[in-house]
């Protein structure tokens, strides 16, 4: 129908004009900030499963920092035993040695104010070793158990506890040396107690040996959980890279279709105010 009031081609052809507008800005919003979804009106469900990964690798990249922390910890704590270890191996060879008949007493006073040394240094590693400012070891963090976040859940934690084990140290190490306790001069190595300090020592090293098992186990445990941690994060990244992230390939083509589309529609809006003359060219 020809009418002068209403234009049906025109409103058409600016209808057509107006949607292909609104797509190719939709196109070149997701093309120069490169996500697919901008906006919760873009994919509504896709944001939500998207801002869901997202919160999951935020977590998994702290615990990610946690396990490693960790690791230095019981690896700071794992080198004060080792330390300790090679002191009381020393203490062991002055006790062995001074044992000996052939060493007299002069020898022995000489073994004891070494050995007397280093059951004070003993003491110092195993009451002043500390991590990040805290005191780690006797008195310290690993007097209690300890508690990891090694995921983005609150069901994700680890505990290392090796507060038992490490008073049994305390212990040991006591009875082998008194100058853990003190500064003072001892007997342990003299002719009537040498020998029998030899088995103190030896069951001194043994409880040192069960601790740091304890540790190592626990930081193996931490590395596994970290390489874990890795792939989940990356495949979870990725997850969320395919529902946010613009496929420019295929979004480039959408633009270029769009834009042709937008062409063509104000060449018709143009040609459509030609209707008019039509009616007028009746009406002669």
């Amino acid at each position: 129908m020809l009418s002068l009031n209403t234009n049906a081609a025109a409103l058409s052809a600016q209808n057509s004009v107006s949607g292909t507008q609104k797509a190719l800005s939709t196109s070149m919003t997701r093309l120069s900030t490169g996500y697919r979804v901008n906006s919760a009106m873009d994919d509504a469900a896709g944001l939500q499963i998207a801002t869901r990964l997202n919160a999951q690798t935020r977590g998994q990249a702290v615990a990610q920092r946690n396990t490693q922390n960790g690791i230095s910890m019981m690896q700071t704590a794992e080198g004060a035993f080792n330390e300790v270890t090679d002191m009381l191996l020393r203490m062991k060879d002055l006790a062995t040695e001074s044992a000996n008949g052939s060493s007299s007493v002069k020898d022995q006073d000489a073994m004891q104010l070494e050995y007397d040394a280093l059951g004070q240094e003993l003491g110092n590693i195993l009451k002043n070793t500390s991590f990040g400012g805290a005191t780690l070891l006797v008195g310290g963090t690993m007097a209690a158990a300890i508690s990891f976040q090694i995921g983005a859940t609150s069901a994700e934690s680890m505990s290392v506890d090796v507060s038992t084990d490490l008073a049994t140290v305390v212990t040991d190490v006591t009875a082998a040396t008194a100058n853990y306790t003190s500064a003072a001069t001892g007997t342990e190595i003299n002719a009537a107690s040498a020998n029998a300090t030899i088995d103190k020592i030896n069951t001194a090293i043994d409880s040192v040996g069960k601790v740091r098992a304890q540790l190592g186990a626990a930081s193996n445990r931490l590395d596994h959980v970290y390489n874990n941690l890795a792939n989940m994060s990356a495949n979870t990244t990725q997850a969320r890279g395919r529902i946010m992230d613009v496929d420019y390939a295929t979004e480039t083509a959408n633009m270029t279709s769009k834009q042709m589309l937008m062409q063509a529609g104000t060449s018709m809006l143009k040609q459509s105010s030609s209707m008019s003359q039509l009616v007028m060219s009746l009406m002669q």
